[in-house]
């Protein structure tokens, strides 16, 4: 009996044991059915990709025709990375397509009004639902990314802009090798290193104004035509329209609607006077209700033909330890060392006539008390007729011939006043002092032969050279005022640099207008427009 119930419950428990055995096998199941179907799933997501004939490429630009620009730019990245796929890997597209795209659709930011080739046949391929790799969006995105490095990166080729007055150097740039930099981390594309640092400050100017534009721009301000002027204390609907223009472009902080000319709006006028070329006073001129009057595309296009200018420029200049600025819209010289202004000056530039060049060069020499070395083209049309008119004429002047020539003597009369800097150049052009002081209190200062005329010399001569044991500031006054001409050799050349930037922003933050005196802008935009 004992027996029997002993095989009863080793029977029981075999069961039961064989029963929990097999329960733990069903729930195994389930997780390896997930796991096949991830695998399934992940089979799914996976892409085949070949390398392709390059014979593809003459298809291709034979179908798309307003890319074939590129097609030397596109053949040498193929060619390079073995006519294997750029834009997709195994899983599909890559970010950097996506990011590309963005831009290619963020123009109007970069002050472009371009049209994208093909946009709707590349829209339509990039947004199917199959996302399988294809090799016509593949050459397109390509295609277009050298399309976006020369619109947005580049600019207008520089013969052309050799065409427009600008000799200031550019720097090439391989924009293959950004390409597969671009491939690896496709979020540099948006970092703020491709271009100098002022455009990507220009570009937030520009979307600020474009904000402006959207909302209606600003409303013109007319006046009688007897108008002379308002001066604090003033009253007039006109005064409340003169507050709201300032108040959209931050000169005021608040709009009072007030049409009373108070302390306010005159802070508000000093803002916008001497951030648009003028000389700040608490009167209001016909010339100041004109520019205020300029249609706010007008500000737009300007902002935007500056910041083409700056994709002219090497990233790399203003990383210099010291170099000198000449802006000649503004009439400022800048004398820059160790990333800070050093010396700030107003400067005269050559009239319209004789327009100072737009170039670089290096400064090496100063010159105390110089020579005045009358060029030929003066000599003809000033200096003879004049002394056909007096024999006393170069005595009176301080003149002398020289070897068949006519020079200046050195002195407070001499027309380069008593020092200047020289960057030899095929211009002929340099910085130099003055006797004619007063000329730098007028708004436009585009008086000279095409040389410039620097307000601030002595402080210029004393910041060049005060790491220099040789000179002390009492030196250096001692040898402006010899009379006598001393030439002294930098020890180290100074990068110089004559721009023409009819908007720019300043380290504050602050938008600047200038009068485009040399009438470059229309040009420059009718360019842009043809691109």
């Amino acid at each position: 009996m004992k027996l029997f119930r002993f095989l009863r419950l080793f029977v029981l428990t075999f069961v039961l044991s064989i029963f929990f055995i097999f329960s733990k096998c069903s729930t195994k199941e389930p997780k390896e059915v997930e796991i096949k179907n991830e695998i399934s799933e992940s089979i799914e997501k996976t892409f085949v990709l070949t390398s392709f004939d390059s014979i593809a490429l003459d298809t291709f630009f034979t179908k798309y025709p307003k890319l074939a620009i590129y097609k030397k730019q596109v053949t040498t990245t193929y060619t390079r990375h073995t006519f294997n796929y750029l834009w997709f890997d195994l899983k599909g597209r890559k970010e950097t397509a996506e990011v590309l795209y963005n831009r290619l659709n963020s123009l109007p930011e970069e002050g472009l009004t371009a049209a994208i080739p093909y946009k709707e046949v590349f829209e339509g391929l990039y947004f199917s639902d199959n996302l399988a790799p294809n090799l016509e969006t593949e050459l397109l995105l390509t295609s277009y990314y050298y399309f976006y490095t020369q619109k947005v990166l580049r600019g207008i080729d520089p013969s052309k802009a050799k065409e427009l007055g600008w000799y200031l150097p550019r720097k090439d740039v391989s924009y293959e090798d950004l390409l597969d930099s671009l491939l690896i981390h496709p979020t540099k594309v948006d970092k703020q290193s491709q271009l100098m640092g002022q455009y990507y400050q220009l570009k937030e100017a520009l979307q600020k104004y474009q904000a402006i534009e959207k909302k209606g721009g600003w409303p013109i301000i007319a006046t009688e035509p007897s108008f002379k002027s308002f001066k604090p204390g003033d009253s007039s609907a006109v005064i409340g329209l003169i507050r709201n223009h300032l108040y959209l472009t931050n000169d005021l902080s608040a709009n009072s609607k007030s049409n009373r000319y108070d302390d306010e709006l005159k802070e508000g006028l000093y803002n916008y006077q001497l951030r648009n070329g003028f000389n700040a006073d608490s009167i209001i001129l016909p010339k100041h209700i004109k520019d205020l009057n300029i249609p706010i595309s007008e500000r737009i296009k300007t902002l935007e033909v500056n910041m083409e200018r700056c994709r002219w420029i090497p990233v790399e200049f203003s990383k210099a330890k010291e170099f000198i600025v000449v802006n000649i819209p503004s009439y400022r010289m800048t004398y820059f060392k160790n990333g800070a202004p050093k010396v700030v000056s107003k400067v005269v530039v050559g009239n319209v006539m004789n327009k100072t060049v737009i170039f670089s060069g290096e400064m090496k020499h100063i010159v105390f008390s110089p020579y005045w070395n009358v060029p030929s083209s003066i000599i003809k049309k000033e200096i003879k007729p004049g002394m056909a008119r007096n024999k006393n004429y170069l005595a009176q002047h301080n003149m002398e011939w020289n070897g068949g020539n006519v020079r200046q003597k050195p002195g407070p009369r001499n027309s380069l006043g008593l020092v200047k800097f020289l960057f030899p150049n095929s211009n002929s052009i340099y910085l130099h002092d003055t006797p004619s002081k007063s000329l730098f209190n007028e708004e436009t200062r585009a008086f000279s032969h095409g040389c410039i005329r620097v307000a601030k010399p002595k402080e210029l001569a004393y910041a060049l050279l005060e790491d220099d044991p040789k000179w002390t500031k009492e030196k250096i006054d001692a040898a402006m005022n010899k009379g006598k001409e001393t030439w002294y050799n930098l020890d180290r050349k100074v990068p110089v640099y004559i721009g023409y930037f009819t908007s720019w922003v300043d380290q504050n933050g602050v938008v600047h207008f200038y009068k485009d005196v040399y009438s470059r802008d229309d040009r420059l935009a009718e360019v842009l427009a043809q691109e």
